[in-house]
């Protein structure tokens, strides 16, 4: 058994995964002065931010788009740091490209102005209903984001809030009793742009049939916030972060799979007291924060403590099968992020309940290579292909599935590809291949079946439901990561890190010695 040679008065915490809110909650929590040690399984930090490399082309394997940037940004500067000079990204100016088979094409650009004229030219719809539709989410934003998003949802103080009570006085303008599409249909009306808008659902892996119309304050983070693209692509994010870490004096142990969350009870309440590890050596800790599937946290590091079943019973999330094209041509009909939708979206949300894909499933075509060329050779394209897919179940095929999908996907963008004016091409440009599906992302990166956002949001009481930052059951224990509140994608994971750590820090008030600044701590690296 090994104990770390922290000082007797900082207390020692280990993060379980080197996933972004991992990393993000060691960064916070070294800066207040505790010792930190990550355990990671894998052999690299960034968990589904990671990369993936097929001969001359790189990719990155989970989100390709990057949204509320600031709250990189601010773990950079809590460390007396200038984030630009770790980290760089420039906002796009179109943030997507749409396409229908009626031969309907729209670029959406990031400025709110910019793109309801385009909409306006294209679809007809006066820009001002646009302009009010975008306004009204940002305005949901501003009613509940600060509340739901950025603080715990389990502690009483976040209720007895100003801004809570403000929120409340304007219940009506959230649209809780309405669904997602229902909110499209009232305020916009024409069918295109309702699939466009009715397509955010998708950024938590929720049906826009069933999720809430609170939900419409999604369309804010695209075209109000801005939506950025990172120097080097998404797998950037993880490096810089995990470089930060380093500096800051976080130790990190790769290739160590955590097997058990020890657990000690000296009173009413058990309280974590350490982890042992796959090779059997045991580590004594103060505290442990899980950046692990919440799901299986409890399933497999806690088989002894009581969990949450109906937490961990709830819906799950959307997942996805992606196929990674190495495409040996230029498109250049195709922006940096582009969407090839279904004719019948319904229909497509209607068979992932089902379990399974439909036949003309929407497209999601993400070309990093468009903004790093070292991600492809010259002449090339990195294609990251994603449609949405249900969670995994027994019951499905997923070399048939597969099989079937690709070849669909391939005749469908070949066809709006060809409607363009210009030869597609595309079957026999792929010259690089590597395909997710459901059960390889669980087994990649530990997602429950599958899914890329923990629970799904497809009911009023979604955000109440998810799993707290802390254990209920077990004193000094901690969660962070999508599978979390305030849920998953990539802002919420950095969300779930600030929130964990302010948690943390009210349940345990325990004295921590701040430094003066960074560099202090960094020649204060201990071997464990």
């Amino acid at each position: 058994m090994t104990r770390s040679h922290a000082s007797n008065t900082a207390p020692r915490i280990a993060v379980i995964g080197a996933g972004i809110a991992g990393m993000a909650a060691a960064i916070r929590l070294r800066l207040q002065g505790n010792h930190v040690e990550v355990f990671e399984a894998g052999a690299t930090a960034g968990g589904k931010l990671g990369e993936l490399v097929l001969g001359e082309y790189r990719f990155g394997i989970g989100p390709s788009l990057l949204t509320m940037p600031e709250y990189i940004d601010e773990l950079f500067a809590l460390a007396g740091e200038m984030p630009s000079e770790h980290f760089r990204y420039q906002r796009l100016d179109t943030v997507c490209r749409y396409a229908w088979e009626d031969g309907t094409r729209l670029d959406a650009r990031a400025d709110p102005q910019a793109f309801a004229h385009e909409v306006e030219q294209v679809l007809g719809v006066p820009a001002q209903r646009v302009l009010k539709t975008l306004a009204h989410g940002e305005e949901k934003y501003r009613l509940t984001g600060h509340t739901f998003l950025e603080k715990s949802l389990h502690s009483s103080d976040t209720w007895l809030t100003p801004e809570v009570g403000h929120a409340l006085t304007r219940l009506h303008r959230l649209d809780l009793t309405r669904t997602l599409h229902q909110v499209h249909q009232r305020d916009l009306k024409e069918p295109h742009l309702v699939q466009l808008f009715d397509r955010f659902a998708t950024y938590n892996g929720s049906n826009p049939y069933r999720a809430p119309g609170l939900l419409s304050m999604i369309a804010h983070f695209e075209h109000g916030a801005g939506a950025f693209v990172p120097e080097g692509g998404m797998p950037a994010i993880g490096r810089a972060l995990f470089d930060l870490a380093e500096r800051v004096g976080v130790i990190f142990h790769f290739n160590t799979a955590v097997a058990e969350i020890l657990t000690h009870r000296d009173g009413r309440r058990p309280r974590a007291v350490g982890l042992r590890l796959q090779d059997e050596r045991e580590v004594l800790l103060d505290r442990v924060v899980s950046n692990m599937d919440v799901f299986f946290t409890h399933q497999r590091l806690l088989p002894d403590a009581p969990a949450p079943t109906r937490v961990l019973a709830r819906e799950k999330s959307t997942s996805a099968l992606i196929f990674y094209w190495g495409v040996d041509r230029s498109f250049p009909e195709l922006d940096v992020h582009n969407i090839f939708f279904s004719d019948d979206y319904a229909g497509e949300f209607e068979a992932l309940e089902a379990g399974t894909l439909c036949d003309d499933p929407t497209i999601y075509v993400s070309i990093s290579s468009r903004y790093d060329p070292s991600a492809a050779p010259e002449g090339g394209e990195n294609w990251f292909v994603m449609i949405n897919a249900p969670f995994a179940t027994p019951e499905q095929d997923w070399p048939t599935l597969i099989e079937r999908t690709r070849e669909r996907v391939i005749d469908k963008l070949e066809r709006m590809l060809g409607s363009e004016g210009s030869p597609a091409g595309l079957r026999e440009a792929i010259v690089e291949e590597c395909v997710f599906d459901p059960t390889t992302i669980e087994a990649r990166t530990l997602s429950h079946l599958g899914a890329l956002y923990g629970t799904s949001s497809n009911d009023r009481m979604a955000a109440f439901m998810r799993h707290p930052n802390y254990s209920r059951h077990i004193d000094g224990l901690y969660f962070c990561g999508g599978s979390v509140h305030p849920g998953g994608g990539l802002p919420l994971c950095l969300l779930s890190a600030r929130i964990m750590t302010d948690v943390m820090a009210r349940r345990e008030p325990w004295p921590t010695h701040a430094p003066s600044s960074h560099n202090a701590l960094s020649s204060q690296k201990d071997d464990a």
